[in-house]
């Protein structure tokens, strides 16, 4: 089999079209086509369907894609290896990172290992959305309490918690009575705010639902109502009195892990921005990813 022509089809597939996957790589599209079209013949398969707007995959050009694309990366990575010497990181490196990690900590993490890596071309999109990492190409992925998954494998480098928090003059409810609050997103809200370690509970009164924990906390503080929010989010504000913490919820710990496919070998690239989190947040603490969130 053809190896050039089987990278330029996995090119074309990762990209999802030729034009794409021409832009990306500075290969000419007709190019490209014609390579690919020499595999299928190769093969007496039809790898892709070809529409008038969009590219897609066959059943068979699915599974190939799916079992060469790891093999190609793992000989890429091997040639980078040889050709550096060993062990140097080097070479493009993709994350996928959530919504509130990349607005309070991403940037500066970057900017440092990309300082620390020269020969690293890093690339790092926001997506909280569970992304499929062989198919879309990416080294490394960060979630957040992420669902088991026996093609990946990682490790836990921080620890949040929830608490319950509002601007200095709004009061807590006594009696039973009800508090407004600002709530992220559109799931069905609790009827109460339970607090640990104290028995009991605060009743809410949903009024103001958004997107983002960012955009929830900026209304907290603006007096709209309370929050239950990450204590990495809210401390600083804590300790400067621009909130009041009415407690920490009676929830389980947030985790966040960094993930990568187990199929793979772990590229320096990988191992180097692993390293760079452990050195980031040794104790993998709220108060750490607080350090990283400006006023």
């Amino acid at each position: 089999m053809d190896l050039l022509a089987l990278a330029d089809f996995n090119l074309v597939a990762r990209h999802g079209g030729f034009g794409r996957a021409a832009r990306a790589s500075g290969r000419p599209k007709a190019t490209l086509s014609r390579r690919i079209g020499e595999l299928e013949a190769a093969l007496g398969l039809r790898l892709l369907e070809r529409g008038a707007r969009a590219l897609k995959l066959t059943e068979e050009g699915r599974a190939l894609f799916e079992r060469t694309s790891v093999l190609l990366t793992e000989l890429d990575e091997a040639a980078s290896a040889v050709a550096s010497g060993g062990r140097r990181p080097r070479g493009r490196l993709r994350i996928s990172a959530p919504l509130l990690f990349s607005q309070t900590a991403m940037g500066p993490l970057a900017a440092s290992f990309a300082l620390r890596h020269p020969d690293v071309r890093l690339e790092v999109t926001t997506d909280d959305r569970a992304v499929d990492m062989v198919e879309e190409g990416y080294d490394l992925v960060i979630r957040v309490d992420p669902a088991s998954d026996a093609g990946l494998v990682g490790r836990v480098f921080l620890r949040d918690r929830l608490a319950v928090v509002a601007a200095p003059d709004l009061a807590r409810p006594a009696g039973g009575g009800t508090v407004p609050a600002v709530l992220r997103g559109s799931a069905p809200a609790p009827a109460s705010w339970r607090l640990k370690g104290r028995g009991d509970a605060i009743a809410i009164d949903p009024v103001l639902r958004l997107s983002s924990h960012v955009m929830v906390r900026d209304a907290v503080r603006a007096g709209v109502g309370a929050g239950r929010l990450p204590v990495s989010l809210v401390s600083r504000d804590v300790e400067a009195g621009r909130l009041a913490l009415w407690g920490e919820a009676d929830e389980p710990e947030i985790a966040l892990w960094a993930l990568y496919p187990s199929r793979r070998l772990l590229s320096a690239k990988v191992s180097a921005f692993l390293d760079h989190l452990r050195d980031a947040f040794p104790q993998g603490r709220p108060e750490e990813l607080a350090a990283f969130a400006g006023d």
